[in-house]
């Protein structure tokens, strides 16, 4: 009775047009309020203590090195780069869009941030070079995705508070997946330019590419300073976060010389803008957890599934249709933190790994982020592109099909995602 009044109040709330941050710290006051005898004044010392995390700092850090890295031109050289490399294959142009994306990926941990930042450029190019508007749109809204798989990642940041699971182990589980995935949205873009004989770009020669490389050196040593760092134990990732700031606001306004001083408030007031949006959801969050812990809710939902003799693959695929049906209706970061501790319980006793678990719920808000009607990289994209949802819908189906794909691969193949962490140590 008590699941269902939560999850009810909370229900009617989100569908009155609150945002959810405050529909969850609503529901959690009026419970507590009205229904139990919980003394009101732990909620305040509930919100304070429930982001104490250090990891939660690593959110902050990664938007702003995001921020300086879309507005820094780092974007373009991986973009040059990116074409250089596999321009002169079928649809040169959009394969080159799928691999800036996961190279931008490696360096933002943001997919609407990947999408603004290659999408902006390669989008009119695209367009100019003769391929379809949709063609490029569909390539860039679900290439974009990669942003939260290919670590670093927010995403995983939130799993990783909301469940205690190691930053560091996710963001090594994510290498192998988010490059497999990269390869399968490659392979559909050039299938389709092949079908459709979409334009090719020259050759480029090994001098033209080595340019490009020693452009975008500074930018692609992001990778090495967040993955090595973490890797060989210099730091920990959200020390890694902060080293990824200091080198992006480097990198954009001391090396390349793209953002001006005068730019950088602008920057940081938009990064500070979106972390306060991030926080405010993370401490809202935390009460919401709270009030299921209290009440008991989550181990009763485990015991009553295992009760059913579900068994790891029924969950398992239980899990996969609620997060993509909670993908219609909310953003990543408010899915993961509502629902990790309730799924999280269920797949401990079913003897799931918790590293692989993040994965898992990683690509399905992958696939949240790139369908109607609350998908954020349609929107980034719409913007970018002056199209219609509907019409992006439809141009992103042949990706979309490739995702839903990889997911079921990625989510019954454990290895595919602990072979990495397990060969550095950091899983059992």
């Amino acid at each position: 009775m008590n699941t269902a009044i939560i999850f009810g109040l909370l229900v009617v709330l989100m569908l009155t047009g609150m945002p959810i941050s405050i529909s969850l710290g609503l529901t959690v006051l009026s419970f507590l309020f009205f229904l139990t005898e919980v003394p009101i004044e732990s909620v305040a010392l509930k919100l304070f203590t429930g982001i104490e995390k250090f990891e939660i700092i690593a959110i902050p850090f990664f938007i702003l090195a995001g921020n300086f890295l879309t507005h820094g031109g780092v974007a373009k050289r991986m973009i040059r780069f990116a074409t250089s490399m596999v321009g002169h294959w079928h649809g040169g142009l959009g394969l080159g869009g799928v691999l800036a994306c996961a190279l931008f990926a490696a360096v933002s941990g943001s997919s609407p941030a990947t999408v603004v930042a290659i999408g902006s450029i390669l989008l009119p190019a695209m367009v100019k070079a003769g391929f379809p508007k949709r063609f490029g749109a569909g390539v860039i809204t679900t290439s974009g995705a990669l942003g939260i798989l290919i670590p670093p990642s927010i995403v995983m940041v939130m799993y990783s508070v909301s469940t205690n699971t190691s930053v560091g182990a996710l963001f090594m589980a994510g290498v192998v997946p988010g490059l497999v995935l990269a390869f399968m949205l490659g392979l559909t873009t050039w299938y389709r330019a092949r079908k459709f004989n979409y334009p090719r770009q020259p050759k480029a020669s090994w001098a033209e590419r080595l340019k490009a490389l020693r452009e975008s050196f500074w930018g692609l040593l992001l990778i090495v300073i967040v993955m090595g760092g973490i890797y060989s134990g210099i730091f920990t990732p959200t020390e890694a976060a902060a080293m990824s700031a200091v080198w992006a606001f480097i990198t954009a306004v001391f090396i390349y010389g793209d953002l001006g001083l005068k730019d950088v408030p602008r920057v940081l007031l938009s990064s500070a803008n979106m972390s306060a949006m991030l926080l405010y959801i993370i401490t809202n969050a935390v009460l919401f957890s709270f009030l299921m812990t209290h009440e008991n809710i989550p181990q009763a939902m485990a015991d009553a599934m295992i009760g059913t003799g579900v068994g790891v693959i029924g969950f398992l695929m239980i899990a996969n249709v609620l997060l993509l049906i909670a993908g219609n209706f909310m953003e990543p970061s408010s899915i993961v933190l509502i629902l990790a501790p309730i799924l999280f319980p269920i797949a401990m006793k079913l003897g799931i790994d918790p590293v692989h678990f993040g994965i898992i719920m990683v690509v399905n808000m992958e696939v949240g982020m790139c369908h109607p009607p609350v998908g954020l990289n349609l929107y980034v994209a719409s913007g970018i592109t002056k199209m219609g949802i509907t019409e992006l819908t439809i141009a992103t189906w042949p990706w979309l099909l490739t995702m839903l794909v990889f997911l079921v691969g990625v989510t019954y193949w454990p290895a595919m995602s602990l072979a990495l962490p397990r060969a550095l140590g950091m899983v059992a």
